[in-house]
């Protein structure tokens, strides 16, 4: 089926606009709960514990936000797709190492794909202004939580 059983509130254009920046914030919040889950089964070292359990936080909130970015697109009429092939060919946010690492380095890491995931949500921020204020709401919400979780992962270093 190509043709949206489900009705817009937004016309043709804005509904496409929006659809993109909702598939592509979708893609990255996939790839950031399996590069989190990845990292949480693979740090080692000292504070072991405490990244572990911060990585399920991040983890949690990933998926969380997964589902509603999910249930907007549809909510608009557009179709999510969140299969592999597509997370793979699509995620803009950077790779994560393959084998144990360190509390440092899986700090550093992650640091460094929420900060990207953050300056790529707030483009899309933008981008939504004038297509789409309900999905710009959800951005915000989600950019929030991203914000505060990247200070608690960069506060680990600081001192």
């Amino acid at each position: 089926m190509t043709k949206s059983p489900i009705s817009s509130p937004l016309d043709d254009g804005d509904r496409t606009s929006t659809g993109a920046v909702l598939q592509a914030t979708l893609v990255d919040l996939i790839d950031l709960s399996l590069v989190a889950k990845q990292a949480h089964w693979n740090v080692v070292g000292p504070n072991f514990r405490s990244a572990h359990l911060q990585l399920d936080e991040l983890v949690t909130a990933a998926r969380q936000y997964v589902d509603e970015v999910a249930e907007r697109a549809n909510a608009i009429g557009i179709s999510p797709n969140g299969k592999a092939k597509t997370v793979v060919e699509s995620s803009g946010i950077p790779d994560y190492p393959e084998n144990w690492q360190s509390v440092e380095s899986t700090v550093t890491a992650v640091v460094e794909i929420l900060g990207k995931l953050i300056e790529r949500l707030r483009k899309r921020i933008d981008e939504t202004d004038k297509s789409d204020l309900v999905t710009q709401d959800l951005l915000i919400e989600i950019t929030r939580e991203l914000e505060k979780q990247h200070w608690m992962w960069q506060a680990q270093t600081a001192g």
